[in-house]
């Protein structure tokens, strides 16, 4: 991570503390997100789902801001979703955007493929609006579970 950045997680994480918002998406590029998925995948295939989740659930490296890391498996699944872990199980392929969109099945398609990035239109709960937001997709090395990370544009 890094410098710029983790000053950042430390000055989200004071103000979060402190009960301020921080929308920390607009420092975040879609490089960054994009190597975030492919360690996110990597740290899954080398420490397992129980040990991931752990991670990904908790402020941190793969958590900070706006920015999570969710898995869902081969069938759409959600088997890590860090802002409601009580969705874990949920199945994301109705999910279907303003346009009609079926953002699940885009995710689930462009990871069982290997990678890539998937667009369409979501509400960002920071401003309560629908927006454009991209997502980067990550199969993770040999499993059946795909890792995926976004960002509004």
């Amino acid at each position: 991570m890094g410098v710029l950045r983790k000053a950042l997680v430390l000055v989200g994480a004071v103000l979060m503390s402190m009960g301020v918002a921080f929308a920390q998406t607009a420092s975040v590029s879609e490089d960054d997100v994009k190597a975030l998925t492919l360690k996110a995948a990597d740290y899954i295939a080398a420490h397992g789902v129980a040990d991931a989740e752990q991670a990904f659930t908790q402020e941190g490296e793969f958590k900070f801001g706006e920015i999570y890391v969710n898995v869902i498996d081969f069938s759409g699944n959600w088997v890590i979703y860090p802002p409601k872990p009580e969705n874990k199980g949920r199945n994301v392929l109705n999910f279907v955007d303003e346009d009609g969109r079926h953002l699940g099945e885009d995710i689930l398609n462009t990871g069982k493929a290997g990678e890539g990035w998937t667009q369409y239109r979501w509400k960002n709960p920071a401003t309560n609006m629908i927006q454009p937001k991209v997502t980067y997709v990550k199969r993770v090395p040999g499993q059946e579970l795909i890792a995926y990370i976004g960002i509004y544009k």
